[in-house]
């Protein structure tokens, strides 16, 4: 049966078959594993980021208090979550219904349709949505459309983005800000980030998505740790897809000489979509040989029709002759292609081992003094 939600890929159980995918989110992690694991691909989920309340609830109750007192002029909702928490917070504290009457009288602006959710959620109603669904293009329309010299409380999502609250100061207005939450990066011993950051670094991935700048950040901050932090950004410009799902999870990307893969709508589920369609379109090497078509899917040959999985050293010898559309590819260059073994006789144990996985004799023909090359 199709998958009938909005921007997601029609459901193939074998659509990314053979295709390995890193998913770093945290928080709703399990709707990209799903959507991707049904398609057939094999999934590595390590977060980089964790999402945390305050130990001590106190801070997000004062800034409550003064979000009360101050009765804002506007109100900036920029997560879903973050409402949520908040109104968590306040009820616990007994200050839910005076939260809401302050904010009653407040224009509310939304960052996105998920925070227009959670503010109705709140018994509350919003005048306008960003046009870019970013914190700078909600700022913007503050600073665009209303008067110098207002209170703006802000619903802080995870980090402050002091560079947006010092725009609307240099504007005039007075700033209360709250934050029901905050981000965390993975601690240096966590084992899925390290295995995480080797894969990336070894190219074991086709594609690693992101739903959060935080997780960017967490990544490469990783993978510093780790003394992988070249390899990593290296591999993403060279062999494996970095996904985003909008421009402000994208931004420390690029920052990073990254070129992301983002869908023209900034969701779940069009962001499933594009990778499918992606690694379909683009990440599938195909090759025209003497034996029938030979087919490179991420971990998997498809030689003549039958599916092949390959061990890494496999994968990596079998993408160079691949890559190579049957030129002959040196004995040298093949041992470099190997992530970590140069030696010629130990490619050639490995080559041989290929041969037999792919089971058709001849596929892989060998150039006598030059290399080898696929037979087309």
């Amino acid at each position: 049966m199709g998958d009938e939600r909005p921007g997601v890929a029609a459901f193939r159980p074998d659509q990314l078959a053979g295709f390995r995918i890193g998913v770093t989110s945290d928080r709703r992690s399990a709707d990209l594993i799903d959507a991707f694991e049904r398609r057939g691909a094999t999934v590595l989920h390590a977060p980089t980021v964790h999402m945390q309340h305050a130990e001590d609830d106190a801070p997000v109750i004062a800034d409550t208090v003064q979000i009360i007192r101050a009765a804002p002029d506007v109100l900036l909702a920029t997560t879903s979550y973050g409402m949520r928490r908040w109104f968590e917070v306040a009820d616990s504290a007994g200050l839910g219904e005076d939260l809401q009457r302050s904010l009653e009288e407040s224009t509310i602006l939304v960052r996105g349709p998920k925070a227009r959710g959670a503010v109705r959620a709140a018994g509350l109603d919003d005048t306008g949505m960003s046009d870019e669904e970013t914190t700078a293009s909600l700022v913007g329309k503050v600073i665009s459309e209303f008067p110098a010299g207002i209170t703006v409380a802000v619903q802080l999502h995870g980090t402050t983005d002091e560079a947006q609250l010092q725009r609307l100061r240099d504007a005039g207005d007075t700033v209360i800000t709250v934050a029901p939450y905050t981000w965390s990066v993975a601690e240096d011993d966590d084992e899925r980030a390290t295995r995480l950051v080797e894969a990336i670094a070894s190219r074991q991935l086709d594609c690693v998505t992101f739903t959060s700048a935080p997780a960017v950040d967490g990544l490469l901050i990783a993978a510093l740790a780790r003394g992988r932090h070249a390899e990593v950004v290296e591999a993403f410009r060279s062999d494996i897809v970095a996904a985003s799902v909008g421009p402000v999870t994208s931004a420390p990307l690029i920052a990073a000489g990254i070129t992301p893969l983002q869908p023209d709508r900034f969701r779940m589920g069009a962001l499933i979509r594009l990778v499918c369609e992606h690694l379909e379109a683009q990440s599938t090497r195909r090759v025209v040989t003497r034996h029938g078509e030979v087919e490179l899917r991420g971990t998997v040959a498809i030689v003549a029709g039958t599916q092949v999985r390959l061990t890494p050293t496999s994968l990596s010898l079998f993408r160079a002759l691949v890559a190579a559309n049957g030129a002959v590819v040196s004995r040298k260059d093949l041992s470099f292609a190997l992530a970590d073994e140069c030696d010629e006789h130990a490619m050639e144990v490995s080559l041989s081992r290929l041969r037999q996985s792919l089971g058709m004799p001849g596929l892989v023909a060998t150039v006598v003094k030059r290399g080898y090359r696929l037979d087309v």
